[in-house]
Order: structure tokens, then sequence, then C-alpha cells
């Protein structure tokens, strides 16, 4: 008896029809995201060299490609005036400088990006915190870069020292896990239900169902859109640390930077002791915001009065040397900016400025040679902003030319002197803005006079405690502020 049997081909079956993948391949730039079909050495773009990698797309014919997963209930769309207005509430960060860089605290439900240069202290900075907000919730921490056996022998470090007969005593609800998979990480999501999650970092994240390997283009995007869409859906708050190019940026696509609520720096020089938290986008808060530390055996610890740290080691009535009054975000700083010049042994001489603005540099030597006759064309000009730290706001003009004019005429300037104002091209002094809280912060630290640019109007008064003298060029201020021999 002959039994007829048919083998359906896997092209017969419908249901295999509309599953089945095709690939193909797309050359993709790891430093602007820009997609090309061929290889190129030369990003088109962002002028990038070798940076263009081949990544493997899946196309299918699926409906269901189409449709994302959703992480929560099914939107509906709703009146302005029917959704609720009340202030967010926000998380308390025993930490103050880093509370202080969020807008006040942590708020649910919100993915924050943090990059810096290597070794500046970004896993540091959130393993402190992660030890502090475990009292008041489960947290749970994600390195796809160390071992959880490094990880907690950083965090004894981190806590107070121990003595020889007690150990630290280590958070309950403070949960270790090394995973790089995007599908496990959520399952230990689902498990341990945190309030809030550390990534460390998001370029070591990968999700299975994309070919290109991790740190990609297309993995960083998709796997920090899901965990966006998590917290979201979740309201759990979620901290991303992200790696930096050789320029300081975010790596990976300019998108991941659209994708997040906030995206924090963690800036500083790796040989001095100081590090700046500094907000570039903030949606619950300000920005241009600054938290300080300074990093110790113990990590990152506060500083919370920046301005006198900064000048602990200065040397009072030494030539080249000025305080200027700098505003980062809402916070005014005192620092000390050094300017030195000496004779060039070269046809044209250096200008190296470092802390400020290279460009601003030249303006400020060209007006003092031109509109002062500070005479400049035959000396080598540095200046120094002490502690590394960078101002690129124009109220340290002032400071920049007095300090030059110090360090040639060899005369110091007053010691309780502090000076702000922008310098204009024809030798003028232009107003900045918050001076009172520059002015405050200056008679806070013990500064008796100010020199600031002259105000057109009357109404407004100084605040008490500290002399204001109002110049209205360059020239005049330099009179002012030198202590020259009689």
């Amino acid at each position: 008896m002959h039994v007829s049997t048919t083998t359906s081909h896997p092209l017969n079956d419908p249901l295999v029809i509309t599953t089945m993948a095709k690939s193909y391949s797309q050359y993709v730039c790891q430093e602007c995201g820009r997609t090309s079909p061929r290889q190129m050495g030369r990003c088109p773009k962002c002028s990038a060299w070798n940076s263009m990698v081949e990544e493997i797309i899946e196309k299918t014919t699926s409906a269901a490609k189409h449709a994302r997963p959703s992480m929560g209930e099914r939107s509906t769309p709703k009146r302005l005036s029917e959704i609720s207005g009340d202030v967010e509430d926000r998380i308390p960060v025993p930490i103050e400088e880093f509370s202080r860089v969020l807008g006040g605290g942590i708020v649910p439900g919100s993915v924050v990006l943090i990059g810096g240069d290597p070794g500046i202290g970004k896993s540091t900075l959130l393993l402190q915190t992660t030890l502090e907000m475990a009292s008041q919730g489960t947290v749970l921490y994600i390195s796809g870069e160390e071992s959880d056996r490094q990880i907690k022998m950083r965090a004894m470090r981190l806590l107070s020292p121990p003595s020889e007969e007690k150990k630290a005593d280590l958070p309950d609800d403070l949960f270790l896990v090394t995973e790089t998979n995007l599908d496990v990480i959520m399952e230990h999501i689902e498990e341990t239900k945190p309030q809030l999650i550390v990534v460390d970092s998001i370029q070591t994240t990968y999700m299975p169902q994309i070919e290109s390997s991790a740190g990609s283009v297309t993995q960083v995007r998709e796997t920090a859109s899901r965990l966006r869409e998590l917290a979201k859906a979740s309201g759990l708050t979620v901290f991303l640390i992200g790696h930096v190019t050789k320029e300081g940026t975010i790596a990976g696509p300019r998108v991941l930077e659209h994708i997040v609520d906030a995206v924090l720096y963690l800036e500083g020089d790796r040989f001095q002791v100081y590090r700046l938290l500094r907000t570039v986008k903030n949606r619950y808060g300000a920005t241009s915001e600054v938290g300080v530390f300074e990093m110790r055996d113990r990590g990152l610890i506060e500083v919370s009065n920046p301005s006198e740290a900064f000048l602990a080691e200065r040397m009072v009535n030494a030539p080249g040397s000025a305080i200027a009054v700098t505003m980062e975000g809402t916070r005014p700083l005192l620092v000390e900016i050094q300017g030195l010049t000496s004779h060039t042994s070269f046809g044209n001489p250096r200008r190296t400025p470092n802390g400020i603005d290279f460009n601003r540099l030249l303006l400020t030597v060209a007006v003092l040679s031109r509109r002062v006759g500070v005479r400049l064309a035959e000396q080598d000009v540095f200046v120094n902003v002490i502690s590394g730290l960078k101002i690129s706001e124009p109220a340290a003009d002032l400071a920049v030319a007095t300090a030059i004019a110090s360090s040639v005429k060899d005369a110091p300037v007053r010691a309780d002197t502090v000076l702000i104002g922008e310098v204009g091209l024809s030798g003028e002094l232009r107003m900045v803005g918050q001076m009172e809280s520059r002015l405050r912060e200056a008679a806070k630290l013990g500064f008796k006079t100010a020199i600031v640019p002259r105000r057109l109007g009357k109404g407004q008064k100084w605040p008490k405690g500290i002399e204001v003298v109002e110049v209205r060029s360059l020239r005049e201020a330099l009179k002012k502020a030198l202590v020259e021999e009689q």
C-alpha cells in the first residue's frame, strides 16, 4: 500500500513567508551616526577617519516587525485641563552637591546620563549615591565592565574605614549584577523591582536581536530607548554611565543625549584633586549648574565652600595674580587667575591659555596693547586658572587683563580686591549679569573692594559689606587695582 506524503517547503508556508527576513549591510559612523551603503575611510559629515563600521540590518516583511513592544498600558489622549499639574515629588539625595546639579533631587521615572573621561570618578560617584539611596528603597547596580567582587571592594573603601573588630555595614537593599544582555537585565529588574538602577555603562549593553556589536550606534540608541520606555512606564529612575570620545563628548549617536532627561559631565584634571559635576541638559531643573567634589581615598567628598578651597594656597601680593568671580549656574565662584609674561626667544611671541578660551586671550592682549599701551609685542603671555577650572564667560576678562598687566609692570594687585567685568574692543568695561550674587560671595569671603563696570542706572543699590569701585575703562581699572611703587 502506497501512502502519499507531501513535504511542505518553507516557501509554501504562509506563516514563514510573512516572517522571513532579508538582511543587508550598511556602514554607520560611530561618531555622528551617518549611514552609508559602502565603506568610506572618512565620514563626509563629521570628517572622522576610520569611524565607519559595518552593521547587519535585518529587514522583515512581517507587520510584527514594525510593532514595538509596549512597556505599559495603551496611551489615550487626555485634555490638558484634566492632567494633574502638581509639582513632581523628588527623591532627596544625601549628597547635596549631586542634588544641586539634578535640580533638587531625583525625579521618579527620569533617565540621567553621566559622562566623563576614563578614571575621572563616574562609577565612584554613582556607587556612593547608591550606597546612600539604598536606605530609601531597593537599588540595582548593573555593571558590564567590572565584577561584583571589584564593586564590593570599592564599596568597602568608600564607606567609613572599619575598625579591626567591626566590618563596614553594607546596605541590604543594594543589589549588584554583572550583565550586558539587555533581555537578562530586564528579567533582573522584574525580579528585584528596584526604585533606582545604574547601568555601567550603556556602551557595554546590547540587545541580542540586533546583530551589531555592543557600543555601536544602533545598539546604544536602541538600548537607551528601551530603558527610557521602562523608566516612563514603571516610574523607576535610571542612571546611565557613558563613555566619551577624545573630544570629550558622549560616545555614540547624538540622539542618545536627546533620549535622556538630563546629561551630566564629570570634569577635572586627573592630576588635580577637584572634580566638577556639570549639567548641560536637565528637563527638571536649571542647566549649567555645577557641583564641586574633592577626590580622596574614600571617594568623592563634597566641597561646600569651593571658593575658599580654590583660594587656600594663594600667595598674597604676588605680581600676576588676580581674583575673578565667575558664575557656574546659580553659584558664584571666586577663582585665582595667574598671568605671566616673559621676553620671547622667537620671532612670534606665544599666547598660552590654560582654563580660558584662546581667542578670548588674544582679544585681551590686543586691547591691552592698543588701548592701554602695555607693550606685549615681544612678550610671551601665559594665563592659568588655578585648580583646573575652565572659565567660558566674559566676566573674567577684567581679571585676566589685570593679571597680565600686573606681571608686565611687576606690580601686585591689591590683596583684598576682586575684579568683575567684560572688556570691549575699545577698552571699555561692560556690565555682566548676576552682579549682586557675585559681590555677596566676595564679601562673605572677606574681600573689601570690588572693581566693576560703571552702571548706567543709579536706582539699584550694591550689597553691603564691600566697597564697589565703578570704572568706565580698562585703563582706569588698572590704576585702581595695581599697587605700583611710588
